[in-house]
């Protein structure tokens, strides 16, 4: 990849694979289960598509996006269909939200998901060993922090459902964050990206100055929930779909949230490394071996 330092490419998003996170979402097809509870709060509910095939059918979650703070399971989703006509089950989430739900809520609310649908495998048809993530902005955060982060189920849990695994076999994200620690992005961004509620929110606060009152407690929180800090040669394969604008310092908080310098710095991280990365940035960076993230996810999911 050339240096990103120079490059101003000012391209609009990739019309396929970006389109689902610019439009509303396309019409689905009905759930078979609508609402499921998987945890305690109002917001732990997901609905879940069965696809047919032989045997226990691989499984896709999708996490909204959103900051954090806002956004719905029915909004701005990737068109399920494709994925069930090659028989691959849906699931599509919610969680509950910042700042009234500061970290870990929202993460820890998708890992339980997670672990809930593999609780439910035998009478679902779910092949366990074929789950995988999507999801844009914060729900791509999300997703990169699961797929990064080393497996937190609690195998002494009372709740049978926090025993199950949280890992899962690969994820697409879509303009993604993968740091939201305010001392390493501002580095990468200019101040503007701090003017993001995404940020402030995610520790219980609306505004950056706050959070500057209870530094040492945020930080922890930005740092462990920042995908790259956990990003290892182990981890499953990571697809990143990121915008064509990369022009720096950022020009405004939401330029800057979504901004392509999160794709390129975890994968500058993952080719040191050694982990299955691939990064489309258009005009910039391409896959040599997937077309896009749909190809990607197909061949995860449908992999023996």
């Amino acid at each position: 990849m050339r240096s990103f330092k120079a490059v101003v490419l000012f391209l609009s998003l990739s019309a396929g694979t970006c389109a689902s996170f610019a439009a509303d979402t396309p019409e689905q097809p009905t759930p078979t289960k609508s609402d499921v509870s998987y945890g305690p709060d109002a917001r732990n509910v997901l609905d879940f598509w069965d696809a047919t095939g032989d045997g226990p059918r691989p499984l896709l979650i999708y996490i909204h996006g959103g900051g954090w703070l806002t956004g719905d399971k029915s909004k701005k989703g990737p068109a399920f269909q494709p994925f069930l006509d090659r028989g691959i089950s849906i699931a599509a989430i919610n969680y509950r939200l910042t700042p009234g739900n500061p970290l870990p809520a929202p993460v820890y609310d998708a890992a339980r998901a997670i672990q809930f649908l593999r609780s439910k495998a035998n009478h679902w048809n779910i092949d366990t060993k074929h789950i995988a993530l999507t999801g844009p902005s914060a729900g791509g955060c999300t997703a990169m922090w699961l797929l990064l982060h080393d497996d937190i189920a609690d195998p002494k849990a009372t709740d049978p459902v926090l025993r199950e695994s949280t890992r899962v076999c690969a994820a697409s994200v879509l303009v993604a964050q993968t740091s939201i620690d305010p001392e390493v992005i501002e580095g990468w961004l200019g101040p503007n990206v701090l003017k993001h509620p995404m940020i402030a929110g995610a520790v219980g606060e609306r505004e950056i100055s706050e959070v500057m009152k209870k530094h040492d407690l945020a930080h922890d929180l930005y740092v462990e929930f920042s995908p790259i800090n956990h990003l290892d040669s182990n981890d499953p394969p990571l697809f990143m779909t990121c915008s064509a604008e990369m022009d720096l310092p950022s020009r405004d908080s939401s330029h800057g949230i979504h901004h392509p310098v999160y794709g390129v710095k975890l994968k500058e991280k993952s080719d040191r490394v050694g982990h299955d990365c691939h990064l489309v940035i258009p005009g910039y960076s391409e896959s040599k071996k997937y077309s896009d993230g749909n190809d990607f996810l197909f061949q995860m999911l449908l992999s023996k």
